[in-house]
C-alpha cells in the first residue's frame, strides 16, 4: 500500500491557497480536496491548524 501524498498548512493557508499551490488550473480545487479531507470539512468554521494533514490526491481505490 503506497501513502498518499499531503501537505501540512503553511502559516495563513486556507483550502483555496493549497489547492492553488498543490492543483494548479484545477477547477473547483479546493472543493476537491474538501471531499479528500472530510476531517477538515468537519470543522470547517475553524480553520486550517498548523498540524492538520491535507491530502492532495484522492484515496485509492477500493
Amino acid at each position: 500500500m503506497t501513502a498518499r501524498r499531503f501537505v501540512y498548512p503553511q502559516p495563513g493557508d486556507d483550502l483555496a491557497a493549497i489547492a492553488a499551490r498543490e492543483l494548479p488550473g484545477t477547477q473547483g480545487a479546493d472543493e476537491q480536496l474538501l471531499s479528500w479531507n472530510l476531517h477538515l470539512a468537519a470543522r470547517r468554521t475553524i480553520g486550517l491548524l498548523p498540524s492538520d494533514i491535507v491530502f492532495t490526491e484522492p484515496p485509492p481505490p477500493r
